[in-house]
């Protein structure tokens, strides 16, 4: 859920399919926050278009208890930035990644 500009969230313990596809990172990417169900594609373009649009600079925590899925809310926040940054490039959401990408998402 939402609460303002803060996602709150729960590791599911389980993967559940297309919740982190390339589909869903056009479908977030082109609605601003509030207008689709929380997700954490929404709050990546919420900091996307502030950075980028009103040139503010912006700070993502993300807090929980161990094993409650920071690094891998993490790792999707920067695949979400990463395919915006792409597509900003005139590249589509769908091109394989660069290798910037894959060594942020790897470190």
């Amino acid at each position: 859920t939402n609460i303002g500009s803060i996602l709150a969230s729960v590791n599911p313990y389980k993967p559940i399919p297309g919740l982190y596809s390339v589909d869903a990172i056009d479908l977030y990417r082109q609605h601003r926050l509030g207008e689709l169900p929380p997700h954490i594609f929404a709050t990546a373009n919420e900091c996307y278009c502030c950075l980028w649009k009103r040139h503010d600079s912006q700070c993502v925590l993300i807090s929980g208890e161990s094993g409650a899925g920071k690094t891998e809310s993490t790792k999707l926040l920067l695949k979400f930035l990463s395919a915006m940054s792409q597509t900003s490039l005139g590249a589509p959401v769908c091109e394989k990644s660069t290798r910037v990408e894959e060594a942020i998402l790897e470190s």
